[in-house]
């Protein structure tokens, strides 16, 4: 298995979510900043596995409505400090919403997508609901949903495909008129809840 689509073990999954909880109790005062990378670290030094550059999404939700997110869609810096980078940005600057505020940290459950690279498909029939996540784009139009939205809304390709094209600002059935391209990645996508680390 390669290096970028190798999966994650229980101890960093938690290192992570870990490093996006603490990014968020420092941040939430407003106007205040991200204490330096080293104190949100701690002691322990950062494994090998999450040093290497990793597409990365952060979605914070509260009380199950989504309350932010936001990532990097190619690998442009390492693995844990794109966690970090992004759990400022979900909580601050996702403009679907108002910033996250102090009060709000304790109520909100944080979840972590961890992306291979986007590929460039064909036919609509390599789409795998489930496991695929899509990016639609047409000229400076461009949007993207991860695998878990087609899953937990119940879509099938055709839906998805749709919803895809309208987060980037596109007519829906865009997609079947051509001019558009089409890229799928896969997740490995991680919780606090799934991994028992918050109540449900």
């Amino acid at each position: 298995m390669s290096e970028i689509t190798a999966e994650l073990c229980r101890e960093d999954q938690c290192r992570l979510l870990g490093l996006a909880r603490r990014t968020l109790e420092h941040l939430a005062p407003a106007g205040a900043k991200v204490p330096a990378e080293e104190a949100l670290i701690g002691p322990s030094p950062i494994p090998e596995s999450l040093s290497l550059p990793r597409g990365v999404f952060v979605t914070l939700h509260t009380k199950g409505a989504l309350r932010g997110c936001i990532g990097y869609v190619t690998p442009v810096a390492p693995l844990y400090r794109a966690v970090i980078e992004n759990a400022v940005n979900a909580a601050r600057r996702d403009p679907r919403f108002a910033p996250v505020e102090l009060d709000e940290v304790r109520d909100i459950d944080i979840e972590i997508s961890v992306m291979t690279l986007p590929r460039k498909i064909s036919s609509v029939d390599e789409i795998e609901v489930g496991k695929h996540g899509l990016i639609v784009s047409k000229g400076y139009a461009r949007g993207l949903l991860l695998p878990q939205v087609a899953t937990e809304n119940r879509w099938n390709r055709d839906t998805f495909l749709d919803y895809t094209c309208t987060k980037a600002g596109l007519p829906a059935r865009s997609w079947r008129e051509g001019g558009v391209e089409i890229e799928v990645f896969s997740a490995q996508v991680f919780s606090e809840i799934s991994l028992g680390l918050r109540p449900r």
